[in-house]
Parts: C-alpha cells; structure tokens; sequence
C-alpha cells in the first residue's frame, strides 16, 4: 500500500513538472537584447497582464497569444528622450510615427511644459491655436499627462517641467530678473511639479523670453528638483560660436545643483564649429571624470528645426509675438534687425548665419493658408519670389503668418553625427511630434526626424554602416535614459518590468522619410506592446491606446 501510495505520488510531482504555464503573452525563438548592452541571445518571453513575468528558454509555456519571433529582435520599448508630441498626441492618440518605430515612451519638456498654466496664457493659448485645436482641460503639468491617457494613447508619456513656462506664468515676456518674490514663487512652481512627478527642470535658452534667464535664476530652480532627485535637462545657449562656453554653463548649474544634467540634442551648429568636435568630447568626459552625471541626447539628422526666430536678436522679440511683429514694421527698427541677421553674434544663436546661406533654410510650418504654397521652399527661392533680401523676407513672412513661421537650418556634418551616436552617454530624441501621414497633419511639412529618427539609428547606423553594435544602440535606446531619469521598472527586458517591447527585423528596420517628402511612416518594426497590450502587430496598428503616465522619483502619490 506504502509503494502505491508513494508511486501516486511521484505520479504527481511528475505531472506536476510537466504541466504547461500559461502566459497571457508568449514571445517565442526571439533575439532577445534586453537593453543592458550585454550580447544577444536566442529565447521567449512571457507576458501577463502588464508585466514582464518570465524571460529564458521556457519550454513548457505557452500563450494565450503566441507570437513566433524567429529572426526578429525583441528588445525594451524605445525612449524618445526629446519629444514635441505634446499636441500630436491630443489630435491624434495613436503615435503612429514613433510607434512604428519601437517608442513607447514620450518624453516632454524641452524649455516649455504643457503646464501649469495661469488663467492668463491659458486664454491666451486657446485663442492662438492652429489647425489642431482642443480644449486646455488642464492648469497642471500633472494634469495635462492625465488628460491624455483620459483621451487615450499609445505611448506612454512623461515631462520635465520647463524652466521658460514657470518664468512666463510669472514675468511674462520681459527681459529682466526675477523679484525675490517670483524667484520664491517660481521654486514652489517646480517643488509642486515634482512632487505632482515632473523628471526636473528643461531649459531651452537661445529663445526669447528664456534666453534672458540667468545662470543663477536656473541654478536656482535646479537645486529645488534636486531635492526629488530630478535631473536638468537643456537646448544650451549656444550651440554654435559659444559653444563650450555654454557647455561650461551647464556644467556649472550641474554642480552647484547638485543635479544630474543632459545636453539636448548635442550638436555643433555651422561650418566653423565643426572642428570643435574633439573639445567638446574632452569637456564632457572632464566633468564626467571629476564625479558630475552629464549625458547627452542627439537626432541623427545633419538639420535642425525650428522657427525664423532663430535668426533674428532676442531683443526684438521681447515682449511676445505682437510686439515683436509690431516692431519688425517699425523701419528703423527693421534696419537694425536686418544688420543683426547679416552678422555672425556671439551674445545670441543666430542661426540663419550660422547656416551660411538662406538656401540651407527649408520652410516648413506656416498658419495661414495663403502662405502655405511655399512649404517646402527654400528662403532664397521665396525671396527671390520677393523681390527682397533673405533676410527682409524672414521678417516679412513672420508678420504675415502670425507665427514664428517653422523652418529647418540645414547647420551640421554627417562626420560628426556619425561620432556622436558612438558616444557611450549618447541616448536619442526627435525632437518633433509623432504624427500620421493623414488629415491636419499634412497642412505642414515637417522635419524627417518625425518618421525616421528612431529607424535610422537601427538602420543605418547599426546595419548599414555599422557605427555601433545592436546590442549598444539597444541600450542607448532603452535602459541609458530610463537610468539618466531614475524611473522605475521601465527600459529593459527584466522580470517584473513593465511589458514596453519594440519587436523589429534588423534586416529591413528603415526610415523613409526625406526632407522633401517628411511625412512617410519608417517599416520593418513588426509588433510594439505598451504595457502588455500590443499596438503594433505585424506592423499594423491595432488601435489600441494604453499608455500610461510615467512619473519622476520625486512623486509624491495623494
């Protein structure tokens, strides 16, 4: 009786061991590169609810979705370290451009947040929207990220909060120092953002009105996200003629923060700055060495993307979009904006120099439908339309647009984009929207970068002129800035992790966009999951929305 009884029982066990587990989600046969840069190997992953619950060989799971993966990488979703999906994402919840390319993550924040608002921009905003017009729903930056994931989207999303919007909502558009008063006021601004989970502070200061903050008044503001651990985020005040000494500024904010600190978009804008690849490795790399934590991000791309008010001096600009207009009629006052074009500045970027010629200038975004037969124009050639100058033009089309009239300044060199993506601090960012080739959208051009930055790194840089490994641009992509913002449970293949996966064939990940057609949407990303729910699926959108919003280690939950 004692055998048959141990005999049932070994009968038992052994079912027992061999019995299925069953997964909501089994990834199978993939290459897994699991974002710490380590090398690939060949396995399934297994996901159930909205968690990474089993990575390895798993022989006896199953799923109940079974996904084979065989020649595909499985790999973290993707963090779009610098994103202006802000208003895309409200228009539009699916992220079709990033999507498409592995990202699961936005992060927001670059200088300006979609909040907290006053009352007084807040009016403002609404009666100067665009093509893509919404309800403001929100005064917090924490509410704003909540009123998306209410609108539903795909992404999950995140944002510093910017350093310009906490000046505005208190000095407005005037070039002077804080009172004691507003400086107070303006940290308690920060201290509530982070503790409502803001990542830090963003700065974006060759623009007026954020170009009249002193070093200090940042300094200031940084040392009250330090307090949450956050980290300063920054377009420096030159990435041009005073590029290393507005490195050192950063540096310094860094330091005397005590805060971890991210170079945005790191570049060196103009032909005579090339050359200061190598001393700009050498700053990083010092400040590194003496203990400071300063990373970097980049778009691959040798163009960047802003707006004609780039090119002209801040102290025009003061006071907002209607002065400046005022006084760029004003002929006196036009004659000297004019000399200020033409003339290479090293107290502000001036980028319509720094680009060498106006036929390096591609304009992209305009308001006014009478205007926007010249999309996709270069300046020259719309000057000559003219019959003026370049540089009259530039203020001629902003007056008549009622904006600052999107442009791209073709400013960099392919040597040294190449060099940069090498960097081992290097993570990535489009600096754009994430859009669809679709309705309101195609009324503007757009920078490439919109649609292909992502693909591009993987394809190009990775694939075709093999700059890095898979396994390195993996992690760049992933685990480095989700470690750069301390958040949580997110940026690589663990166990326990949220389930954020980007699933691509590395033989035909491409990125199709062109600056002369931008809005095409990049292939060979074949299934995305955010949060366990899959968004892509054989490189289609399912339609599915389940971002979520992802908060800085200085939350305090209510």
């Amino acid at each position: 009786m004692k055998t048959i009884k141990f005999l049932i029982l070994i009968s038992i066990i052994v079912t027992s061991c061999s019995s299925p587990i069953t997964y909501d989600v089994l990834i199978k046969n993939g290459t897994i590169a699991d974002g710490s840069g380590n090398p690939t190997y060949i396995g399934n992953v297994g996901i159930n609810a909205d968690t990474i619950a089993a990575i390895g060989e798993l022989k006896n799971a199953k799923g109940a979705l079974e996904i084979d993966a065989s020649g595909l990488v499985v790999a973290p979703g993707f963090i779009n370290m610098l994103s202006w999906a802000t208003e895309s994402l409200i228009a539009d919840g699916k992220s079709q451009s990033d999507i498409r390319q592995g990202v699961t993550l936005e992060v927001f924040g670059e200088g300006n947040s979609m909040g907290p608002l006053t009352a007084e921009n807040k009016k403002e905003w609404q009666e100067n929207q665009g093509d893509l017009k919404f309800d403001i729903d929100w005064n917090t930056l924490d509410e704003y990220l909540q009123s998306l994931v209410k609108r539903g989207v795909s992404p999950n999303v995140a944002s510093f909060i910017g350093a310009t919007t906490v000046r505005v909502n208190h000095i407005g558009y005037e070039d002077r120092a804080p009172t004691d008063e507003e400086m107070e006021s303006m940290k308690n601004m920060v201290r509530q953002a982070m503790e409502d989970g803001a990542l830090g502070v963003g700065s974006s200061l060759i623009y007026a009105p954020a170009f009249y903050s002193s070093t200090e008044e940042l300094i200031e503001l940084c040392k009250v996200a330090s307090e949450y651990d956050g980290m300063y985020i920054s377009h420096m005040r030159s990435e041009g003629n005073r590029l290393l000494e507005s490195m050192d500024e950063l540096i310094r904010i860094a330091d005397e923060a005590n805060i971890r600190a991210e170079i945005y978009h790191l570049k060196m804008s103009g032909k005579e700055n090339w050359s200061k690849y190598d001393a700009v490795v050498k700053k990083i790399d010092s400040a590194r060495a003496a203990g400071l934590h300063i990373t970097t991000d980049m778009y691959t791309y040798v163009a960047g993307a802003t707006g004609l008010d780039a090119s002209m001096p801040p102290w025009v600009q003061e006071g907002g979009y209607e002065k400046w207009s005022e006084r760029l009629q004003d002929p006196a006052i036009r004659k000297k904006v004019l000399e200020a074009m033409r003339t290479s500045a090293n107290d502000w970027e001036n980028l319509m120099y720094a680009a060498g010629t106006s036929d390096n200038l591609l304009l992209v975004g305009f308001e006014n439908d009478s205007l926007r037969h010249y999309t996709g124009k270069t300046l020259t050639e719309v000057a000559k339309i003219h019959g003026k100058s370049p540089e009259e033009t530039a203020m001629d089309l902003v007056i008549a647009d009622g904006s600052r009239v999107g442009t791209v300044y073709f400013l960099m060199t392919e040597d040294n984009v190449k060099k940069q993506v090498a960097l081992p601090y290097m993570s990535f960012g489009s600096d754009a929207g994430s859009m669809a080739p679709e309705g309101d959208f195609l009324n503007y051009s757009t920078h490439p970068r919109a649609y292909g930055n992502f693909a591009r790194v993987l394809g190009k840089y990775v694939r075709d002129e093999k700059v890095i490994s898979i396994e390195e641009a993996v992690r760049k992509l992933s685990s480095l800035p989700a470690s750069n913002l301390k958040i949580k449970k997110r940026g690589s293949l663990t166990e326990g992790y949220f389930a954020d996966l980007a699933i691509f064939n590395p033989e035909t990940i491409q990125d199709h966009a062109t600056f002369a057609e931008p809005h095409q949407l990049s292939t060979g990303m074949v299934h995305v999951f955010v949060n366990g729910e899959q968004v892509l699926k054989d490189g289609d959108h399912t339609g599915a929305t389940p971002g979520q919003v992802v908060r800085g280690p200085g939350y305090k939950d209510k």
